[in-house]
């Protein structure tokens, strides 16, 4: 293909996904959902038997390096604010080595019953002797006996569920010992996603989805196509990046309607960083 015929193809194809997201959020506006929903409601993810509520309380809405947005808050001030979240009946705490976050969960554990929460954390490991250190270093750091959660983080290769095969073993053999009670993946790229929709091994899906592809896997409707046969096969998927990384800051109650219209999210995070950003976004998901 020619250059100039390839840039208007790709310009056209540009415009037409703009003009197609713009269409998503202006129907979004006014459209009414089936159900009323709320932060706090009781969910049950995928078939893993983990009851825990709707939204979870994301750490590191940009998080790399051991350090995120809402790391940047302190020990005292994320872990006020998750238990501020706790106190307004949200149950699900979202962290990851990446975010350096686990001191400010470790802290709020101190002040709630461990078995009222929903502890969710995430491994680079890409062999098994550091899937194994992290593991025991994870419940160190988070100090809690057990994760009720863990993920290996950021998979982008179509061969994955091969590939790390090592890792997946260390996460079911910690699953059998009640060190983890479930376990899966996050997804960063539309091959990735596909393998874990067809392995067996997946309980949890952590699955980026907005209604204007920001940062996603795909384009919506294929990601969408994807998390449907995950869900068929009774695996938990769990939303991130429902406000496209702050992409959609301005249009949060569409992105959130959006999210929840799918039939699709067993829960989904997203993450605050202050007490009234996470009463606001509690706030218009009842209003969603």
């Amino acid at each position: 293909m020619r250059r100039r015929e390839f840039l208007i193809r790709s310009a056209t194809a540009a415009g037409a996904a703009w003009l197609s997201s713009k269409s998503i959020l202006s129907g979004l506006a006014n459209a009414t959902l089936p159900a009323k929903f709320a932060a706090s409601d009781t969910v049950t993810l995928g078939s893993t038997g983990i009851k825990t509520s709707r939204l979870a309380m994301g750490t590191g809405t940009v998080g790399s390096g051991h350090h995120s947005h809402q790391t940047a808050l302190g020990v005292k001030g994320l872990s006020d604010l998750l238990l501020n979240g706790y106190d307004h009946g949200l149950r699900f705490f979202d962290a990851a080595d990446s975010y350096g976050s686990h001191p400010h969960v470790a802290e709020a554990l101190k002040h709630v019953s461990r078995d009222k929460v929903t502890v969710l954390s995430k491994t680079w490991a890409r062999d098994p002797a550091t899937a194994r250190a992290d593991l025991d270093r994870f419940r160190r750091e988070l100090g809690t006996d057990y994760l009720d959660v863990c993920l290996m983080h950021c998979v982008t290769e179509g061969d994955w569920t091969e590939r790390y095969k090592g890792v997946m073993d260390v996460l079911s053999e910690a699953k059998q010992k009640g060190t983890i009670r479930a376990h899966g993946c996050s997804c960063h790229s539309i091959e990735a996603l596909r393998a874990a929709a067809k392995s067996p091994w997946v309980e949890i899906d952590l699955a980026r989805i907005n209604p204007v592809g920001a940062y996603m896997d795909s384009d919506p409707a294929t990601v969408v196509g994807v998390l449907k046969e995950m869900k068929a096969a009774g695996k938990a998927v769990v939303g991130m990046k429902i406000l496209g990384q702050g992409d959609l800051r301005n249009r949060q109650h569409e992105a959130i309607k959006y999210a929840l219209s799918l039939a699709v999210l067993d829960a989904f995070t997203i993450g605050a960083e202050s007490k009234s950003e996470q009463e606001d976004l509690i706030r218009r998901i009842s209003a969603a």
